[in-house]
């Protein structure tokens, strides 16, 4: 490598084949990617953390190196998210399938989900039932009013941990929820249910930063990568609270579906785990075998 070569930056943005670089003091630089990236087939990632050679005058400066990632999506094109917020709230109804969804997406990909309840003032018994709902997963849980201002402490913590994005159902207030929480404002994609390969968007996804707070600012998210490759015996492996009970299933390898003998099955009935969160697992499961029946398609 260059011996020039002595920034280090996030990338922030990427648009057209240039890519905006943000150095811990703030500063921005405009770079285009060398040569060699195309012949590794490597693309550079908003969130990236990257080695730059900065432009002169006028000029844009070189990305050089991409340091390791510790995730990444391809749709949207994002590396290094630290935590996934999922937010739920009394109103909407809670669309519990589609948080199970998005988890099983973040552990996929090494990224670690923590689940918002929002408009807490408006029903306090919902935070009860969904922590009963994932007791056994070892995540961020909070309990948070963007109106009352409610566990925003709480929020503002998890936020300093690493880039942050929010997912969830439009109405949930996520945006209300992160303004409240950093003074941010976000365009909040949702996700679509009618996702498409290929779906043009004209926004791309962005890093906000205000402080010691750095939020993903994205469209949405494509669920259709969840499938792409993803066996369907191994869609229990991203249900953390299974994990106690591999091995001691009387069939191996056990999908936790009917099979005769399986602990996870046993542990429901015996109150240990969330017969809710089993019910919603095997519809996802019905989902990764028919994605993988028609992966040839």
């Amino acid at each position: 490598m260059s011996e020039t070569v002595a920034h280090e930056g996030v990338i922030i943005k990427g648009v057209g084949g240039l890519y905006y670089a943000r150095e811990s003091q703030g500063q921005v630089h405009v770079l285009r990617a060398k040569g060699k990236f195309r012949k590794q087939r490597i693309t550079p990632m908003v969130g990236d953390r990257v080695l730059f050679t900065p432009g002169t005058g006028d000029e844009h400066g070189w990305v050089e190196d991409i340091l390791p990632r510790e995730s990444e999506l391809i749709r949207p094109p994002v590396a290094n998210i630290r935590h996934i917020v999922l937010v739920v709230a009394p109103e909407p109804a809670p669309d519990l399938m589609l948080v199970d969804t998005l988890m099983v997406m973040a552990f996929r990909q090494g990224i670690q989900p923590a689940l918002v309840v929002n408009k807490c003032d408006l029903d306090e018994t919902l935070f009860d039932a969904v922590r009963r709902d994932y007791a056994q997963l070892s995540i961020p849980m909070l309990k948070v009013s963007a109106h009352t201002g409610e566990g925003l402490e709480d929020l503002r913590q998890l936020l300093r941990s690493g880039i942050c994005c929010f997912a969830g159902q439009s109405g949930v207030g996520k945006s209300t929820l992160l303004s409240a929480a950093t003074g941010l404002a976000l365009q909040t994609g949702e996700i679509s249910k009618k996702i498409s390969r290929g779906r043009h968007t004209t926004r791309h996804a962005e890093l906000l930063f205000s402080g010691d707070y750095c939020v993903l600012d994205t469209p949405g998210f494509s669920l259709l990568e969840l499938w792409e490759g993803l066996e369907p015996i191994r869609l229990k492996e991203y249900y953390p609270e299974f994990w106690p009970y591999e091995g001691e299933c009387r069939f191996a390898p056990c999908y936790h579906l009917s099979e005769p003998g399986c602990a996870v099955l046993q542990a429901v009935r015996e109150g240990k785990l969330s017969s809710a969160r089993l019910d919603r697992y095997h519809l996802l499961l019905k989902k990764a075998q028919e994605a993988w029946r028609n992966r040839y398609d």
